[in-house]
């Protein structure tokens, strides 16, 4: 009869993979996820498979944490719309940006300038994931890019007025006035 210690990560023929959490003198108590947890008696060890004993960082999964923080890694940087760290700039940070209505009888609207800057980030990364899109697009045509190109490079323009809030100039939206 095998002996795998608690903790050990099997793969068992019918049930698939699971952790032993105790070990008994006839049977394994083993858990098997969304399957549950079962006793299984080692009388019938040929139908395990030893994946990773204990300490080998394998997670019940088969792959280990350090595999799985690579991977999460890699797909929030391709397929996310986080950006590189944008600077606000110094004047600005600990600010707030208020907003007055006319009628003097509502109250002002006070926002924290670094939850405004943060927005403006984001919709600048999510109009360059668009542009991207486009620009892979297998159905659209040349010029039907060039036109959907044309309309994003307008927004940008249009986003000038915020460029104040960057401390680099190399952040800053750019109309078509300083792409030609």
């Amino acid at each position: 009869m095998e002996n795998f210690p608690a903790g050990t990560i099997i793969e068992h023929d019918h049930y698939g993979r699971g952790k032993i959490v105790e070990e008994h003198e006839l049977f394994w108590t083993i858990d098997f996820g969304k399957r549950g947890t079962m006793e299984v008696t080692k009388r019938n060890a040929e139908m395990i498979t030893l994946v990773a004993l204990p300490g080998e960082e394998q997670s019940q999964y088969g792959f280990t944490m350090e595999e799985l923080e690579k991977t999460l890694r890699r797909i929030l940087e391709e397929y996310s719309d986080m950006s590189q760290n944008i600077e606000l700039g110094g004047k600005w940070q600990g600010g707030t940006m208020i907003l007055q209505p006319a009628d003097s009888s509502l109250k002002p609207k006070d926002i924290p300038i670094e939850t405004f800057f943060h927005k403006i980030v984001m919709l600048r990364d999510r109009l360059r994931v668009m542009e991207q899109k486009i620009n892979a697009h297998p159905k659209l045509s040349d010029e039907e890019k060039v036109e959907m190109q044309q309309y994003i490079t307008k927004i940008y323009g249009s986003l000038t007025t915020f460029n104040v809030l960057f401390a680099g100039k190399n952040d800053y939206f750019e109309g078509e006035s300083s792409k030609s």
